[in-house]
């Protein structure tokens, strides 16, 4: 028997929860957590002993970690006991604590959407069961030691030693071989001894070719594998293309995670050629996100991976790159279904639909994409002054005041319900129809936000909530709308300079309705509201203005507001997080699919708005 000793680092190996056996009363879930199946790694085929003296349970019978995705930092349950079994299985009773995030993943477990656990173990001593010079060395690793369990939403693939942790730090792993095997001198080891022990080359055995292109293989998944763990997918094909060992990964990595912070200065367009735009489908995406299985959505995986290391956030569900954000969808031929579309979803990117739906921007806000961190816009609150003079006298100073107004990301959700059957209809492209849905609850609330945002409780600022906006008052409880308060309305907002750029009122469908029969003057014929005008400016409608406002007794008065939108501001950050849920509408036979958005609204100068927030229509 020879003796070697290699480095190692965390493994992982992934199970199925049983949630039958789940008690919601003690918040525990029961579930097992090795076994002896076979699992390629990049040093053989390794399997577990599960002899009780094989099986190092100290850690976790000591109140052992319940972590998510092996994060050390995201601490939501603990061991509460652990067995090795008589079917050579390993098992434990996991208990969630009372905190929120462990109160959200435990919801996740009993829902379903976190169907996985992942344990990740150190392995201590190993030794070559099988001599096959045709086969990878079997290792049966008889001395290891689990040292958490996670709850994952996407398991590790085990079959390619995938790791989910910072598994830089290593321990020396004893490895007993046989004289006579000739495997391990060959490719898995032979890269392992090299790379982990940084041997040189001269001291590397001569390798076959087919030895060559396996370590070649198992470097790739292994750099792949640790850069996607560590959302650096860029740099791990960078050392790829390169021929770079996974050692020197791992350096340079390190070096990469020891500087790098969150980035939101970071862009989310990713550069995506024309064809890869295309390529991606939103509701691969999707029906991904609802069976948990990601073979035929590995790209639209791949480039939500891109965007949250640009961003250096990870998403809820799945980020929607900018690019694909900004592509414009087309129609196939009629004899794929396509007819069934209708025509206003086709030729339109998801921000045009957005800003399509939006109100507020087709009265002519002012809307600012792919923002990096706070935005601070300067605005003049004082000019300069001119003076006349004498002769040869001096001209008096003077000069501009500014300040600025800022833009800070708020996180604003929108949710619509699709049908699962929907989404399998290969022959219908439904993916303008389901963008056009998340586009228009989106713009539903951002146009709600933008008049009526209090400024707390996570909401942007809006219209009526910003301070020294213009103010026409109807009465101590409200009154009629007249036109002597549109000409009020107007101005207010002339008298502060601010009568240029897009001037338009915007109110609700009862304002509109009892403005069309008041005249401007008795028995002229001339209404208020002619057509799409208010006194020859453009007028529109939203009934996300709210007709339930409050003046003295009266809880149903409407607000009209008229101004110069431009200087609306309305800012968005990052990508759109598309998540789904596939169980609150299992039994209609939906997926409600929720948009999440980093976004802010802001009110540049005041005075180029005024409202009128007491129009009653009773």
């Amino acid at each position: 028997m020879k003796i070697e000793t290699i480095k190692t680092g965390v493994q992982f190996r992934s199970f199925e929860l049983n949630r039958e056996e789940i008690d919601t009363d003690a918040r525990t879930a029961p579930l097992a957590f090795s076994s002896e199946s076979p699992v390629e790694r990049v040093f053989g085929i390794e399997i577990l002993d599960h002899d009780t003296d094989s099986v190092r349970l100290g850690r976790l019978n000591d109140g052992g970690p319940i972590l998510v995705d092996h994060d050390p930092a995201d601490h939501v349950g603990v061991v509460e006991s652990v067995s090795i079994d008589s079917d050579r299985m390993g098992r434990a009773v996991a208990r969630f604590g009372n905190s929120a995030r462990a109160r959200e993943i435990w919801q996740d477990v009993i829902d379903g959407i976190r169907k996985h656990v992942s344990v990740g173990y150190r392995i201590h001593r190993m030794r070559e069961d099988r001599d096959e010079d045709d086969q990878p060395p079997t290792m049966r690793v008889v001395d290891w030691e689990p040292l958490e369990i996670s709850v994952v939403a996407i398991p590790a693939d085990a079959s390619v030693g995938i790791s989910r942790a910072d598994d830089s730090e290593t321990i020396e792993t004893i490895v007993e071989i046989q004289e006579r095997s000739k495997t391990l001198n060959q490719p898995a080891l032979a890269r392992i001894l090299k790379e982990e022990n940084k041997m040189t080359e001269a001291k590397t055995p001569a390798l076959s070719a087919d030895d060559v292109r396996k370590a070649e293989i198992h470097r790739i998944r292994e750099i792949e594998a640790i850069g996607n763990n560590h959302e650096q997918p860029e740099l791990a094909r960078e050392f790829i293309q390169e021929g770079k060992s996974l050692d020197e990964f791992r350096t340079a990595l390190l070096d990469v995670v020891a500087t790098k912070g969150p980035s939101p200065e970071a862009s989310v367009d990713l550069g995506m050629s024309e064809k890869e735009t295309e390529s991606y489908s939103l509701v691969r995406a999707i029906n991904a996100l609802v069976t948990n299985d990601w073979s035929d959505a590995g790209f639209e995986l791949e480039a939500s991976r891109a965007v949250a290391d640009r961003v250096g956030k990870k998403p809820s569900g799945i980020y929607l790159p900018m690019d694909v954000q900004k592509r414009d969808l087309t129609a196939g031929s009629a004899t794929q279904g396509d007819d069934v579309v209708a025509t206003d979803l086709l030729g339109a990117s998801f921000i045009d639909m957005l800003r399509n739906r939006m109100k507020v921007i087709e009265a002519g806000a002012t809307m600012l994409t792919g923002l990096t961190g706070n935005v601070a816009i300067p605005r003049m609150t004082g000019g300069a002054t001119a003076y006349w003079v004498a002769e040869n006298a001096a001209i008096t100073e003077s000069d501009q005041t500014f300040d600025q107004v800022t833009l800070s990301p708020n996180s604003v959700g929108a949710m619509t319900d699709v049908s699962r059957r929907l989404l399998l209809q290969g022959s219908v492209d439904v993916e303008a129809l389901v963008r056009s849905d998340l586009a228009t609850t989106l713009a539903i609330e951002l146009d709600r936000a933008a008049i009526h945002g209090s400024g707390s409780s996570n909401q942007p600022t809006g219209i009526l909530a910003t301070s020294s906006i213009g103010d026409v008052a109807g009465g101590a409880n409200g009154a009629a709308p007249t036109f002597a308060h549109v000409i009020e309305l107007e101005s207010d907002v002339a008298t502060a300079n601010a009568d240029v750029g897009t001037l338009a009122y915007l109110t609700n469908s009862k304002v509109r309705g009892f403005l069309k029969q008041v005249e401007k003057a008795s028995s002229t014929g001339q209404f208020v509201w002619e057509g799409s005008e208010v006194n020859g400016y453009r007028a529109l409608v939203s009934n996300q203005v709210s007709s339930a406002l409050t003046k003295g007794t009266n809880s149903a008065c409407s607000a009209i507001i008229f101004g110069n939108w431009a200087d609306l501001l309305i800012g968005s950050w990052g990508a759109l997080d598309v998540l789904v849920d596939p169980y609150t509408g299992s039994s209609a036979g939906t997926v409600r699919i929720r948009a999440m958005q980093d976004v802010d609204i802001a009110v540049r100068h005041p005075e180029s708005f005024s409202v009128m927030q007491d129009a009653s229509t009773a």
